[in-house]
């Protein structure tokens, strides 16, 4: 539990630090007593949250408000500002002071990227000075590594919810085909299993029209992209950005990158993997494809219902390991915007700092976690059954898919590798080139398949035409050379 006397000496510790706060008298820390001055301390922050996950931000602040706040003299507002993007945007004019825009709020949640922008100004406040050793050894070591985005290794992003990535699967439909096939789900234990199996199930399918070729049916479909580069060049050796002292060095890897375009780029041009919607569980929810890797994050919206040509139909859902590529390293993606503490008083820092501690408290963090779908952020709450318990006591119900997806997503942390970039100059840039260029090239080469299908000829003539030493060299070539234009530039 969050213990009261621990941020009344939080607070005095900063009083301390700052001779013209304790002149002017601190944040009291006495129940319903104002700060400095008579007027209470307001914290104002900034965030992209919308719909039920920042109903249930909302909530936290509210709980937050009516008793630690009013203990220390603390309101804190928070304010959408719709999407990411537009977070971002918003951030960086009122950081530039833009015509027309607000002054910064004194939090504000931030990817790496756009907080090494941010910090790049000298506006950042250092958290190194508000927390212990002992206080950031509580948290997963992997989550503080990376808000250490400073020139000198500088905490300035501070983790409160995370999440990797989750690979589902419409069991109802697989059911079906495991049975008529024999194939089984242990199978795509490997991303080279994934691919074979999808390669399966499109033969499978294809097989029930046989008077019309090549209109099979696609198996998988992933979000993210880019970490499909970042975390396979990982699992397969190669560190894509490795950053250090500020420096970045690219290991664009030509035989990973091979791996990846056999292994993503081949399939879906095959018609073995598929993407129209704007998250693949769209696809999944029309019946285009029956698996998907995404976010943990995202994991509440799998449908439970899928309507397609035959109409609607109830399915359920299955949680599978996430494949790795053979003979790869176990490495799972950390992904998930932090919060950044702007510079502001010495009153507004330390109780916008006590607001964090709050919130990551493990018995806070899990009631908005198990709410949003995000995981906590501590080692004690990334306990399946500490958590499960915590939530129980809390009225929260964790069950079904969720709790599936939150079991494996605990357990797979506490056995891999948690991995994302550091942010350097042009990384986000850079990450956009690595969600694009494959994407975009499998799907224009898809469109063409298909033309060449339309005219009679057979599938694999026409997936042949594309799937060449000389179409991967080129496609490769023009990737290295956007990815080091987008790092010089940066």
């Amino acid at each position: 539990m969050f213990s009261f006397f621990s941020s009344r000496k939080f607070l005095r510790h900063i009083a301390f630090l700052t001779a013209s706060a304790a002149a002017a008298g601190m944040l009291s820390g006495c129940g319903g007593k104002d700060t400095a001055g008579g007027e209470p301390v307001s914290v104002e922050i900034w965030h992209y949250y919308n719909g039920s996950l920042q109903s249930s931000f909302d909530k936290m602040i509210e709980n937050f408000n009516n008793t630690v706040g009013a203990e220390n003299g603390i309101t804190v507002k928070a304010h959408s500002q719709g999407s990411i993007a537009d977070l971002e945007t918003a951030v960086l004019n009122s950081a530039n002071k833009q015509v027309g825009s607000g002054e910064l709020p004194n939090i504000f949640a931030s990817y790496a990227d756009t907080a090494y922008e941010i910090e790049k100004m000298g506006i950042l406040a250092d958290l190194d000075q508000y927390f212990t050793t002992e206080e950031q050894a509580d948290y997963i070591d992997s989550y503080i590594e990376e808000g250490r985005i400073g020139s000198g290794g500088e905490l300035y992003i501070f983790p409160i919810a995370k999440c990797t990535e989750t690979f589902m699967l419409n069991k109802t439909e697989w059911d079906t085909f495991a049975e008529a096939t024999g194939a089984s789900a242990e199978d795509m234990r490997t991303v080279e299993g994934v691919t074979d199996t999808a390669r399966r199930y499109y033969e499978w399918t294809d097989a029930f029209t046989p008077d019309i070729p090549g209109d099979g049916k696609a198996l998988y479909g992933r979000d993210a992209l880019a970490n499909l580069f970042i975390i396979g060049s990982k699992q397969l050796g190669h560190e894509i950005f490795h950053v250090e002292n500020g420096s970045v060095t690219v290991d664009l890897d030509e035989s990973a990158m091979r791996k990846i375009w056999d292994n993503y780029y081949v399939p879906y041009i095959s018609g073995y993997f598929r993407s129209d919607g704007k998250y693949r569980s769209d696809d999944v929810k029309v019946g285009n494809i029956i698996s998907l890797i995404g976010s943990t994050s995202s994991a509440v919206y799998f449908p439970d219902e899928v309507t397609d040509g035959s109409g609607a139909h109830s399915i359920d859902a299955e949680i599978l390991p996430m494949p790795v590529f053979e003979g790869g390293q176990a490495v799972s993606v950390q992904q998930g915007a932090g919060m950044v503490v702007t510079k502001s008083t010495p009153e507004q820092e330390a109780a916008a700092v006590l607001f964090l501690k709050w919130f990551t408290e493990p018995e806070n963090n899990i009631a908005f976690s198990a709410e949003s779908g995000y995981l906590p952020v501590k080692k004690e709450a990334n306990d399946y059954d500490y958590y499960k318990e915590t939530a129980e006591k809390l009225g929260i119900e964790v069950v079904g898919t969720n709790d599936t997806v939150i079991k494996e997503a605990f357990g797979r942390i506490s056995e891999t590798e948690l991995y994302t970039s550091k942010a350097f100059d042009g990384c986000q840039e850079a990450r956009s080139i690595l969600e694009k260029s494959l994407a975009e090239k499998a799907a224009e080469d898809r469109a063409a398949v298909e033309g060449h299908m339309a005219l009679d000829m057979p599938l694999g003539e026409a997936v042949a035409l594309y799937n060449t030493d000389e179409n991967f060299s080129e496609w490769f070539a023009q990737l290295k050379a956007d990815i080091d234009a987008a790092v010089n530039k940066g």
